[in-house]
Order: structure tokens, then C-alpha cells, then sequence
């Protein structure tokens, strides 16, 4: 581990105000926040900035869940992330991904256009940073220009995310057992 979760004993003000109007009172804590939040938040103002992005892409997003989770999964599985992976299989389930599915997006194997064209815009923006005009074809054939917009910063986002946990060496939380 490179950067270590912030014990309890240094959650000061800065780290409350980071989180506050983004996070509940009873969750701004290192013991309900998680290994990843409680990483983070050794940079406050980073933090801050960085989760109102990302719950944009959770909470206020035009991408439905599913194709999020999808997204999400597939990025996690070719970045090796298993923190990721770990909390988002279960966020997957919720939002519709079957056991199947979820294990053809190890595979980049998917049973519809959309979810292939999803799966193939991941790999495609993690190994060129630019998604393939025949994908991108195939995506508009089912998304309108927001939800296309809000896909391409998904990945990016959670590639980024990825890219942080790893070399943080943030490490899964007790209380997620998804495993691959």
C-alpha cells in the first residue's frame, strides 16, 4: 500500500467539509466510508472535486444504470482493479446485470449490439484514448449525444479511478465479497 487509508484520529474539518453536501453526516467517517473515500481524503480539496464528478456519473447521469455498470465492470476487469470490481459486481446485480452477463464482460462478450458496442468503446478508449468511428456508429444507433458524452467520461472516469486504486494500493473493504 502506497497511500494508506487516513485514520480516524486525522478526520478533521478539512475532510468534513470535503465531504459535506456529498456524503450523509452518519457515512463521513473512516469507519462507513471505505478504504477508498478514507484514501482519498488525505487530499481534501482533490476529493471534493473528484466525487461531485464522479457522482454526476452515478447519480445525475443520462447513461442508464445498466449500461453504466457494464461500463464500470469492463473497466475494472482490464485494469485489474479488484476494489472496483469488488463494489461494483453488486451495483451491476442492482441494476440488472445477471451472473451471465457479468461474467462475458471478463470475456468482452456480450449477448446485444449495445452492450458488445459498450463493452468494445471501454477497450477501445483504455488502449487508444478514442472510440472507433464503427462504435461509435454502433453506440448512436441506441444513445442520443448526452448519453454518448456521458459514456465517454464514464470510462474515463472510472479508468482514471482505477488508475488511482491501483497505484495507491487501495485495498477492497471488508464488506464486499464479489469476487471474480
Amino acid at each position: 500500500m502506497r497511500v494508506a487509508p487516513l485514520p480516524a484520529d486525522q478526520w478533521d474539518e478539512a475532510v468534513d467539509k470535503a465531504l459535506s453536501g456529498l456524503m450523509p453526516a452518519e457515512m463521513r467517517n473512516p469507519d462507513v466510508a471505505g478504504n477508498l473515500v478514507a484514501t482519498l481524503v488525505r487530499h481534501p480539496k482533490l476529493t471534493r472535486s473528484f466525487l461531485r464528478f464522479n457522482f454526476h456519473l452515478l447519480y445525475g447521469s443520462t447513461l442508464p444504470e445498466r449500461l453504466r455498470e457494464l461500463a464500470v465492470l469492463r473497466i475494472a476487469h482490464v485494469s485489474n482493479c479488484e476494489y472496483e470490481w469488488r463494489h461494483h459486481v453488486g451495483m451491476g446485480r442492482e441494476a440488472g446485470l445477471t451472473d451471465e452477463i457479468i461474467d462475458g464482460i471478463t470475456r468482452g462478450e456480450a449477448a446485444d449490439d449495445l452492450d458488445r458496442a459498450v463493452l468494445t468503446a471501454v477497450d477501445e478508449l483504455q488502449k487508444d484514448a478514442v472510440v472507433s468511428d464503427a462504435t461509435w456508429t454502433a453506440l448512436s444507433a441506441h444513445l442520443d449525444e448526452r448519453q454518448l458524452m456521458d459514456l465517454v467520461f464514464t470510462i474515463g472516469c472510472y479508468g482514471a479511478l482505477a488508475m488511482a486504486i491501483n497505484t495507491f494500493g487501495v485495498q477492497p473493504d471488508a464488506n464486499t465479497d464479489a469476487e471474480r
